[in-house]
């Protein structure tokens, strides 16, 4: 059987930060579908018990930012699920917010929380969640974790490195500083980021 929180217990977000990969899903108010986009790596954290936040990476849409920047939106879920140990599904239902690359709140963010950025990103999108359900996942199969992929952040390293040797046509808008994250309550590892 299912329990809801009205905020992330303390009980389950070491178990969220050690999870490898998560969904997160949007729709637009009227019309059109649901999206679902998976997200692998360590790019995500826990602020508190009401605030969590990811990083969001260029790839092959841009469907999520869309549906939070909708006027009256902003829905969106994540879900995790153990593929290891125990069986458990854990979503987090809330209002997005969207921190562009470029803008105050978004150099705020990432200064404030020692974020190392990543070349490729968009955004840190903040959920600020209203409501946390857990349940079993019996049916959810087992799998065993390899390695992340380190394609879509190669691509965009070996950019920048072209960029920076002097090659005017592999510009990114938008590139930051490189930072750290230490922040114990969130999670973090990575190099550089640009949007």
């Amino acid at each position: 059987m299912g329990v809801f929180y009205e905020s992330i217990p303390e009980s389950i977000r070491q178990w969220i930060i050690e999870q490898k990969v998560f969904w997160v899903a949007t729709a637009p108010l009227f019309g059109g579908h649901v999206n679902v986009s998976p997200k692998g790596g360590q790019y995500y954290g826990i602020l508190d018990e009401r605030t969590f936040w990811y990083m969001d990476l260029s790839g092959s849409g841009n469907e999520t930012i869309s549906h939070l920047l909708e006027p009256d939106n902003g829905r969106i879920t994540i879900q995790f699920n153990a593929f290891t140990g125990p069986p458990k599904i854990v979503r987090l239902w809330g209002h997005g917010r969207v921190l562009e690359h470029g803008t105050e709140e978004f150099a705020t963010f990432i200064t404030s929380h020692e974020v190392q950025t990543l070349p490729g990103t968009r955004s840190i999108i903040i959920v600020d969640v209203h409501q946390v359900g857990s349940s079993c996942g019996f049916s959810v199969p087992f799998y065993d974790f390899k390695e992340f992929r380190p394609v879509l952040n190669d691509f965009f390293e070996k950019k920048r490195q072209k960029f920076e040797a002097g090659n005017a046509s592999e510009s990114m808008d938008r590139c930051a500083k490189d930072r750290r994250y230490t922040t114990t309550s969130c999670r973090w590892q990575s190099s550089l980021r640009c949007r």
